[in-house]
């Protein structure tokens, strides 16, 4: 697997084009913090994700708490693509 290293900034300046970068070329990326840590950020495929989002259900709470949340409050649309 590639991985591709950049700094915090460049994640800030354009969040959604770096995350459709990794998706779509299926690469690694690590994010440098400006304190020297590291945060990777790797897309799943479909079938991975479903798996994470059954293992977070049964498991985590924190994560339970926020799915009722979300279904308890009104939908809101996604907003349209530029």
């Amino acid at each position: 697997m590639d991985i591709k290293t950049i700094p915090l900034s460049r994640l800030e300046t354009d969040l959604q084009a770096t995350l459709v970068e990794c998706a779509d070329s299926g690469q690694a990326v690590v994010v440098t913090l400006p304190d020297q840590r590291l945060v990777a950020i790797q897309s799943l495929d479909a079938a991975e994700d479903d798996s994470l989002l059954d293992d977070l259900l049964q498991t985590n709470v924190e994560f339970q708490t926020l799915v009722a949340k979300s279904k308890a409050g009104p939908r809101r649309p996604f907003p349209p693509e530029r």
